[in-house]
């Protein structure tokens, strides 16, 4: 579907005061309605419980949009602001708060005269969703006359028990059709070309398996600390955080079959069938780590328990590498490690393929100058988005010496600057294409994986703000990350 063919619709954003919506949701969704093709079409209602009238919402929305770095036009900003932006106190989110709520959705669309097509994007604290969910649906607002779409952002559960609770509660009022689970990770551009890069180059995909690859290793890796948010972090820690959606999600791209569509349903399976296929992790292959101080770009910075609102004596883990490995016949064998920390060294999220080396070195009489070196192929999805692929060449001169070099590719220089990954993801959803979404069957398996690390006591080591990690992650991984 282009743009041009977009149906008129109400985006309806539930926490539209708090901090996700002032960050990722509001920049986006002032970029996409600002294009031409959807003035008119997209209307977006705020919606919160802090109790204020439009023109106030109107400002705080404006200075939202400054925070998050977008040049606005004042001259543009308040004819979109009286065409667009509406707001709406849910106040103390009673029966009669979701009534009043479905007069004032059915009042806009009378006025623009639109067809009953909404969004509902649920930017919610995990402890607010469900009555949130049981609350529109008692108001009939699970359906529409158009169309009705439900937007849940993460976490999807906290464990592999509360997260079937969350799917089975959704289902009890939506139909799985109608729900899109946001991962922004699956949203970034790099990612998406990994099916791409697969697929329609018959090179790669012919070496994507375990007779020539090494292993696989995926980083996530944070300067930032917790970011003011200790009272959802120090319950949560970088397992449940980062490594169950984000870093699985990366996990099942690379591994994935060829699907037999380029279509939603046919991806998702594909990504299931990967995570049922993962062998239990042993406490043996998994190091959890804290922060402690240390220096971040030649400043100080505190250490995770000083941090403002954990607790001193806290064991939630602020980094976590493991070890696993995909039990099927593409890649029995081959190693994926997996690690995410907050405080490193540098911001980087990148998938690393290492091929084997070749089996027999014909350059032995020149062993010191000619090791050999297995190619690699680095996948950098963030900062700096692009491949790397890595060869070796001789070198000028005598006696023959081996080193090497890399093609390099980026996004950057061949199509200048990228659209955020919630521009994307939410595009998708106006447009109703669930593919980069998350399916409830997807969300299970992966809690399946991790909830028995969840339920063991693993011991937390410590790494200095500023580091690589814990050292103890060099036993685990021998190749090394970052």
């Amino acid at each position: 579907m282009s743009l041009n063919q977009i149906e008129p619709h109400i985006f309806i954003i539930f926490g539209a005061t708090g901090n996700l919506a002032s960050r990722k949701l509001f920049p986006a969704i002032y970029e996409i309605s600002s294009k031409e093709e959807l003035k008119s079409k997209s209307i977006i209602l705020g919606v919160a419980r802090k109790d204020m009238d439009e023109n106030s919402y109107r400002m705080l929305t404006h200075d939202m949009l400054k925070s998050a770095g977008l040049s606005i036009d004042d001259k543009d900003y308040s004819p979109w602001c009286d065409a667009c932006l509406f707001y709406y106190s849910i106040s103390q989110g009673r029966l009669e708060d979701y009534e009043g709520l479905a007069e004032k959705i059915k009042s806009i669309e009378k006025k623009n005269s639109m067809p009953g097509n909404r969004i509902f994007n649920m930017a919610l604290p995990p402890s607010v969703f469900p009555k949130a969910i049981v609350g529109l649906s008692k108001a009939g607002l699970n359906h529409s006359p158009g169309w009705t779409r439900l937007v849940v952002e993460k976490p999807f559960g906290y464990d592999f028990e509360s997260a079937k609770e969350l799917n089975n509660l959704i289902h009890k009022y939506f139909d799985e059709s109608q729900i899109y689970r946001i991962d922004h990770f699956l949203g970034k551009e790099t990612v998406q070309n990994l099916m791409v890069f697969r697929f329609a180059n018959a090179f790669f995909e012919h070496l994507w398996s375990r007779e020539h690859i090494e292993s696989v290793e995926i980083t996530v890796a944070e300067k930032v600390g917790i970011e003011g948010r200790a009272n959802y972090y120090d319950k949560i820690g970088a397992l449940r955080d980062m490594v169950q959606n984000h870093l699985t999600q990366l996990l099942t791209m690379v591994a994935m079959e060829i699907p037999v569509a380029f279509e939603a349903n046919s991806i998702r399976n594909e990504k299931v069938k990967v995570l049922q296929q993962i062998a239990p992790i042993t406490s043996e292959d998994v190091v959890f780590g804290q922060y402690i101080k240390g220096k971040i770009d030649n400043k100080e910075v505190p250490g995770y328990r000083d941090e403002e609102g954990t607790s001193p004596d806290s064991d939630t883990e602020t980094f976590v590498a493991l070890k696993m490995e995909i039990a099927n016949w593409r890649w029995k064998g081959v190693p994926f490690y997996l690690q995410t920390g907050k405080r490193m060294t540098e911001r980087l999220t990148e998938i690393v393929i290492r091929f084997h080396c070749a089996p027999i070195s014909i350059f032995k009489p020149y062993e010191k100058t000619c090791a050999l070196e297995p190619n690699v192929l680095a996948i950098t999805i963030q900062p700096d988005e692009g491949f790397d692929l890595k060869f070796q060449v001789k070198s000028l001169g005598q006696p023959i010496t081996l080193t090497s070099q890399k093609l390099k590719f980026r996004y950057s220089e061949a199509f200048g600057s990228l659209p955020d990954a919630y521009e994307t993801l939410l595009l998708d959803v106006i447009i109703g294409d669930p593919t980069l979404f998350v399916r409830y069957d997807e969300v299970e398996a992966a809690w399946t994986i991790y909830d028995q690390l969840l339920s063991k006591k693993i011991l937390i080591h410590t790494y200095k703000a500023g580091s690589r990690g814990p050292n103890e992650t060099k036993q685990l991984f021998s190749s090394g990350l970052l």
